[in-house]
């Protein structure tokens, strides 16, 4: 299928733009030009409660939001990692999407600002996320939440972390209901068949994460370690039922691919949706896009047959 006519379009708009890559412009003006990206969320729909804190974290205390959707005392909840390479991305960017999340799902979201690469490489984002899962348990009758009912779940880097977290929970014995994971990058192969049939014109670009997984684990001494790339675990078995979303026209859909036929193969509960005619972030880019809606609400589903 060809990129969706509003896809097409702005991906034009955004070439004639003319932003810098990633790598080539200082980090605080590529960070700055992420505002722009608001507009692409659409507009925040009526909500229940969306609340802010912070929570003790291993090295600093890390902001989080709550999105409440329910007067339910114990609901069953998501603890989102939000993407951008590891680097970039704030927790406004996903209001839209996650107040849309929770309310078609019930479940309510905990999402956590955790702190970014290149000043904070691994293990500091990942131990953030971890460690945000731990609080989230120990505090779930002040969350109004089933401590018995929470999974993980994230786009991009987020879903990379929120993989890796979901392999450390399984290796420390605590039992996630399951993983969403959109359009995660699992593994750090460049050669994979996206990565080349996709590596430029689509938005994300294949150098774009090169540079980013080196901001993040600034070299290759963790690149066996499935916490930092959880590709390279060598056992799947017993991790959470997952729920892997991928876009057509994503340097990542191979990533996608490759790590939900890992899973099945390892016995875990596997639900594969690929969305023709999208490209990476589309998810959560609900005024560009009417598939991002269509994909919210498909996630939601999903959750609440996994909830039954």
């Amino acid at each position: 299928m060809p990129l969706a006519p509003e896809i097409k379009s702005f991906l034009e708009k955004q070439a004639a733009i003319g932003a810098p890559a990633v790598w080539q412009a200082p980090l605080s003006e590529i960070r700055a030009n992420t505002q722009g990206r608001m507009v692409m969320s659409g507009p925040v729909e009526d909500f229940r409660e969306i609340a802010n804190r912070f929570i003790p974290g291993p090295t600093a205390n890390l902001p989080i939001r709550i999105y409440r959707p329910t007067d339910n005392p114990a609901a069953p909840a998501i603890i989102h990692f939000h993407g951008g390479g590891f680097v970039l991305n704030y927790l406004d960017m996903y209001d839209a999407s996650m107040a849309r999340l929770a309310n078609q799902s019930g479940f309510t979201i905990i999402g956590v600002s955790y702190q970014k690469a290149p000043e904070h490489p691994f293990p500091i984002p990942f131990d953030d996320c971890y460690a945000t899962l731990i609080w989230v348990r120990d505090h779930a009758l002040e969350l109004k939440i089933d401590p018995h009912f929470i999974g993980v779940a994230g786009d991009s880097a987020g879903a990379t972390l929120a993989s890796a977290v979901a392999i450390k929970a399984r290796d420390n014995g605590i039992e996630l209901k399951f993983q969403l994971l959109i359009y995660p990058c699992n593994g750090r192969d460049f050669t994979t068949d996206s990565y080349i049939t996709m590596a430029t014109g689509y938005g994300l670009t294949t150098q774009a994460m090169q540079w980013f997984w080196e901001q993040y684990l600034q070299g290759s001494e963790h690149d066996l370690n499935p916490y930092a790339v959880p590709m390279s675990a060598e056992d799947f078995s017993h991790l959470a039922p997952a729920i892997i979303i991928t876009a057509e026209f994503d340097p990542l859909l191979s990533d996608g691919q490759e790590y939900a036929r890992r899973l099945g193969n390892a016995g875990v509960p596997v639900i594969y949706k690929e969305y023709d005619g999208m490209i990476h972030g589309f998810f959560t880019n609900m005024a560009v896009t009417p598939t991002s809606q269509i994909a919210i609400d498909y996630a939601a589903g999903e959750l609440k047959k996994i909830k039954g």
